[in-house]
C-alpha cells in the first residue's frame, strides 16, 4: 500500500500538484513510518512550494533513518538553502558529495550555496534604506536633485518597504540612477551599444564569431517619462573634474569606435581604439573585456587571458557588477579551452558561475568536463598494460586470488576498453567467473550478458550466465540461456552438464522432493518475478489451476493449448506448482 501511494504522489510531483504529492507521501509515511524515500520525496514536494521549514523537518528525518544516503543531503541542504542558511546547506551537500562524488546536481547546488553565502547580506530593502545611499544621492549632482522630488522620494520609501515593488519602477532613469549608485554598476540605455560586450559579445557554445557581424541595437520606443533633473552647470565643477570628464567622453567615443570596428573584423583597429580608451581613463572594465573578446578572435589567447585577469582585478577594485566579472572569467575559460587547458578552463568557470549564474556558462563548464573525462579516458587507454593486467588476473583467479582478479580484469578493461580491444568480451567472461567464485552473482550475469552483447556467438558466454542462473535458482532461466548456447555449439559438454543440471534441479521442486525449507525458498524468489506475477493474476490462468485441482481429469483439456502449457510450465519450473 505505502509502495502504491509513493507511485501516486511521485506522479501528482512529475505533474506539479505539490500539496497533493505531499498529501500522497504522508498517507503512505503513515503506512511504512521508517521509510526514508517518503521523507525524501515530500521534503522535494515541501521545497516545492517554499515550505522550507516542513521541507528541513523531513530532510532531517530522511538523513537519520539513511545516513548514508546521499540524496538525503541534497534535500537537507536544498532546505537549508532556502531558508537562507547557506553555511548548513554548505555542510550538508559537501557531506552527499562525499557519498556520490559524481553528483553533478548535487555539485551544482553546493556552487550555487557557496555563492550566495559570498554575497553581502542586508538583502534589497537594506541596501535601499542604507544611509550610505542617502549620501551617494546627496553628494551626486544628478542624484541631489532627485532627493527635492516628492514622487521619488515616494517611489524610493515603497522599494525600502517592500523591496520586491522595484521592478513597478525599473523603467524609470531615476531608479536606474540609484541602482548604478548603489551597486556600483552602470545600466545600459535605450538604443546604448556595448559592441564586444552586447549581448554577451563573441561568446556563444563554440567560442567561435558570428559569421556575420551583429547590427547594432535600434533605440527602443519609450513611454513619455519625466525629464531627468538638469545637471549641474559645469561651472560648479572644478578644473580637475571638467579634465576627467573630459577624459571619459573621449575613452567613450574611443570604446565606441572600437566596437564599431570590431562589427566589422577590423580587429587591429578595433585594438588601437580600446587602447586609446585606457590610456585616456582606466576606470571602465569593459574596454578591457572588449580588447579581450578581439584578441580571442585574433587567436592571440595568451593576450586574452591576460586582459581577462586585468578586468577581474579592476572590477574588484572598481566594485563593478558582478556580472562584469563572471564575464571576463567565462571569456578566459574560453580562451583557455581553445589552449588545451582544461583543467584551467574548469576553474575559471567554476569562479564564474561563483559570481553569477548563467546557463551559458554552466553549459560551458559541463561541456569542458566531459570533453576531459574523455580525454583522460583516451589517453589512459594502453593495450600492452590492458595486456599486462590481463595476465595478473589470470594468474591471481588460478590461486584463488579472486577480489585480485576481479580488479585485475577491471584494470585491463580500462586500459582496453572494448572500443579499441576486439578481445574485450573474453575479460568480461573471466569477470563472470570470478563473480561466480565470490558469490556475487548479480554483478556476474551484468559481466555475462556484457560478454554476449560483445560476442554473441561466443559459447562460454552463456556456459557462464546459465551457472549463474542456476546458482540464483533461476533454474528456468538457465535452461533458456544454455539452450540458446547450444544452437551456437550443439556438442558443448559444459552447457549440456548445465542444462542437465537446471532440469534436474526443477524434476525436483516438480515431483516434490525437494525439501519444505527449499520450497518455501524457491517460491519466494519466484514471486518477485514479473512473469510470474502477470501468469498468476491472469483470469484464464487463475480458472485453469483451480479446475486442475478440484477435477484433474477433466481439466486436461487445458494442456492441449501450447499457450496455457508454456505457462504452467514456467510455474513448475518456478516451484509454483508440482506435477505428482
Amino acid at each position: 500500500m505505502a509502495d502504491e501511494l509513493k507511485a501516486k504522489g511521485n506522479a501528482a510531483f512529475s505533474a506539479g500538484n505539490f500539496e497533493e504529492a505531499i498529501k500522497l507521501f504522508s498517507e503512505a509515511i503513515a503506512v511504512d513510518p521508517n521509510n526514508h524515500v517518503l521523507y525524501s520525496n515530500r521534503s522535494a514536494s515541501q521545497a516545492s512550494l517554499k515550505h522550507y521549514t516542513e521541507a528541513l523537518a523531513d530532510a532531517e528525518k530522511c538523513v537519520s533513518l539513511k545516513p548514508d544516503w546521499a540524496k538525503g543531503y541534497s534535500r537537507l541542504g536544498a532546505a537549508h538553502h532556502g531558508l537562507g542558511e547557506y553555511p548548513e546547506a554548505i555542510q550538508a551537500l559537501e557531506k552527499g558529495l562525499e557519498l556520490d562524488p559524481s553528483n553533478e546536481g548535487m555539485r551544482t547546488a553546493l556552487e550555487e550555496a557557496r555563492a550566495a553565502s559570498s554575497r553581502p547580506s542586508g538583502g534589497a530593502g537594506g541596501l535601499f534604506s542604507s544611509p550610505q545611499l542617502l549620501m551617494k544621492l546627496a553628494m551626486d549632482p544628478r542624484g541631489k536633485a532627485l532627493l527635492q522630488q516628492p514622487d521619488f522620494m515616494k517611489m524610493l520609501a515603497d522599494v525600502q518597504r517592500d523591496p520586491s515593488t522595484i521592478n513597478m519602477y525599473l523603467q524609470d532613469p531615476r531608479m536606474q540612477l540609484v541602482l548604478e549608485l548603489a551597486l556600483g554598476a552602470k545600466f545600459a540605455r535605450a538604443g546604448e551599444d556595448e559592441g564586444p560586450e552586447a549581448n554577451g559579445g563573441h561568446d556563444d557554445h563554440e567560442g567561435h564569431a558570428h559569421p556575420h557581424p551583429p547590427k547594432p541595437k535600434a533605440p527602443e520606443p519609450t513611454a513619455a517619462k519625466k525629464p531627468e533633473p538638469a545637471p549641474e552647470p559645469a561651472s560648479h565643477l572644478s578644473e580637475e573634474e571638467k579634465e576627467l570628464a573630459a577624459k571619459k567622453a573621449a575613452a567613450a567615443k574611443e570604446k565606441e569606435a572600437g566596437n564599431e570596428a570590431y562589427k566589422k573584423k577590423e580587429f587591429d583597429a578595433a585594438v588601437a581604439h580600446y587602447n586609446k580608451a585606457l590610456e585616456l581613463y582606466d576606470g571602465d572594465v569593459t574596454f578591457l573585456t572588449n580588447r579581450a573578446a578581439v584578441f580571442f578572435e585574433q587567436g592571440k589567447y595568451d593576450d586574452c587571458i591576460a586582459d581577462c585577469d586585468a578586468a577581474v582585478n579592476r572590477a574588484h577594485e572598481l566594485r563593478a557588477d558582478f556580472k562584469l566579472i563572471a564575464k571576463a572569467l567565462t571569456r578566459k575559460g574560453n580562451a583557455l579551452v581553445k589552449q588545451g587547458k582544461m583543467d584551467e578552463a574548469i576553474a575559471a568557470y567554476n569562479k564564474s558561475l561563483m559570481e553569477h549564474r548563467t546557463a551559458d556558462t554552466l553549459a560551458l563548464l559541463n561541456k569542458t568536463e566531459k570533453a576531459l573525462k574523455e580525454q583522460r579516458e583516451k589517453d589512459y587507454i594502453d593495450m600492452a598494460k590492458s595486456e599486462e593486467e590481463r595476465e595478473k588476473g589470470n594468474s591471481a583467479f588460478k590461486e584463488q586470488r579472486y577480489p585480485e582478479a576481479v580488479q585485475a580484469y577491471q584494470e585491463a578493461l580500462k586500459r582496453g576498453p572494448p572500443a579499441v580491444n576486439p578481445e574485450a568480451y573474453k575479460l568480461y567472461s573471466n569477470l563472470a567467473a570470478c563473480y561466480t567464485k565470490l558469490g556475487a552473482y548479480p554483478e556476474g550475469v551484468k559481466a555475462a550478458d556484457k560478454c554476449i552483447e560483445l560476442k554473441p556467438d561466443f559459447a562460454k558466454g552463456y556456459s557462464r550466465k546459465g551457472t549463474l542462473q542456476y546458482f540464483m535458482k533461476e533454474y528456468d532461466k538457465a535452461i533458456e540461456t544454455y539452450n540458446k548456447g547450444l544452437e551456437l555449439e550443439p556438442d558443448n559438454a559444459e552447457l549440456h552438464d548445465g542444462l542437465q543440471r537446471a532440469v534436474d534441479a526443477i524434476s525436483r521442486f516438480a515431483s516434490g522432493q525437494a525439501s519444505a525449507e527449499e520450497v518455501k525458498e524457491r517460491q519466494a524468489r519466484s514471486l518477485s518475478d514479473p512473469e510470474v506475477q502477470n501468469i498468476l493474476k491472469d483470469p484464464v490462468m487463475q480458472q485453469v489451476l483451480r479446475d486442475f485441482q478440484e477435477d484433474p481429469k477433466s481439466a486436461q483439456k487445458h494442456l492441449k493449448s501450447p499457450e496455457i502449457m508454456i505457462k504452467i510450465n514456467k510455474l513448475v519450473a518456478a516451484g509454483i506448482i508440482q506435477i505428482k
